[in-house]
């Protein structure tokens, strides 16, 4: 049966609600998941307020399905029960920007979401097996366990954290090793850092630039770069100048964003990259005395608003 003729004014309002990139995330998550507002929130890192908007958008230009479970509505995209012309226009539109880093971004938040219902399933445990985690960050707090795995550190290390900015590492690393260099390009943040662990006597403060840091040859055990190597223009030569400090066997851990489009960064923050992937780490390996270790992603904190995060550790042999 021939279809009937198109009607250029639904075709307008159809290309209209595609036209927000927020609004194809979405689409994109409910092809897959029946999800309620708050995990959509969660899973795009937008606000419910935004989510509900885009949701009732949607739903008026019948791309997407509702239904009520108790107090929730849970929403989906069944893309079977489109008509031709707005699965042919979903089908164009997914297939253009799928490869994106925000949407790998996007995939890894909602398998945190999903994991997060078996972890509230009142099945687990009986009824306390859902609240479990809860109850204990009620009781001790939410970061006892990594405190605690820093036991597995050796006590006898000497550690350098490179770009320590205010200190949060070193406050995090002091009690678990002997001593801690903390170096910086900038005296306020050395000052900052210094207040922090004033309580500390096993750290020492250095300023100086990773491209030529204040050290002697084989110093150190272990260092530690968080959240600084997309600031620097050269970070391979950030890496073999690291290597030089470390001795045999000793690691290098570096922990910044995984690949991403957010271009706005290089103008908000002055980020000279946008996150680093796996294989830009292998490339710094070649390029000094370093083996590479590994590269995990790091678990996706669903309240947390920027790019993912990955650790990746370098050895000296």
């Amino acid at each position: 049966m021939p279809r009937a003729h198109p009607d250029p004014d639904a075709l307008c309002e159809r290309l209209a609600t595609l036209s927000d990139t927020g609004r194809l995330r979405m689409l994109r998550l409910l092809e897959q998941e029946e999800l309620s507002v708050g995990e959509l929130a969660r899973s795009l890192q937008f606000p419910q307020s935004t989510v509900s908007r885009h949701l009732k958008l949607l739903h008026n230009g019948q791309w997407i399905v509702k239904r009520a479970e108790g107090t929730a509505s849970l929403y989906r995209l069944d893309v079977q029960s489109l008509d031709d012309d707005a699965r042919e226009l979903w089908s164009v539109a997914s297939k253009q920007f799928r490869h994106l880093p925000t949407i790998r971004d996007d995939d890894v938040r909602l398998q945190q979401v999903l994991a997060s219902r078996a972890t509230d399933s009142k099945a687990f445990f009986g009824r306390i097996g859902g609240e479990w985690d809860e109850l204990r960050r009620t009781l001790f707090g939410s970061n006892f366990t990594a405190k605690a795995l820093l036991g597995l550190l050796d006590p006898n290390w000497i550690v350098a954290d490179l770009g320590c900015g205010t200190g949060n590492a070193v406050d995090l690393l002091a009690p678990f090793v002997r001593n801690i260099i903390a170096v910086d390009r900038e005296p306020a943040m050395l000052d900052a850092a210094r207040k922090r662990v004033a309580d500390k006597s096993n750290v020492e403060f250095r300023q100086g630039d990773l491209l030529e840091l204040p050290m002697r040859d084989h110093e150190v055990d272990a260092a530690v770069v968080l959240l600084v190597m997309h600031h620097i223009a050269h970070p391979a030569k950030a890496v073999t100048e690291i290597a030089r400090t470390l001795k045999p066997g000793g690691v290098l851990l570096i922990v910044d964003m995984v690949a991403h489009d957010r271009d706005s960064y290089r103008h908000t923050m002055g980020h000279e990259h946008l996150g680093f992937d796996e294989k830009t780490v292998h490339h710094w390996c070649s390029d000094s005395d370093l083996t590479f270790g590994r590269y995990s992603r790091l678990r996706t904190d669903t309240t947390g608003k920027g790019p993912g995060l990955f650790a990746a550790t370098l050895v000296k042999p």
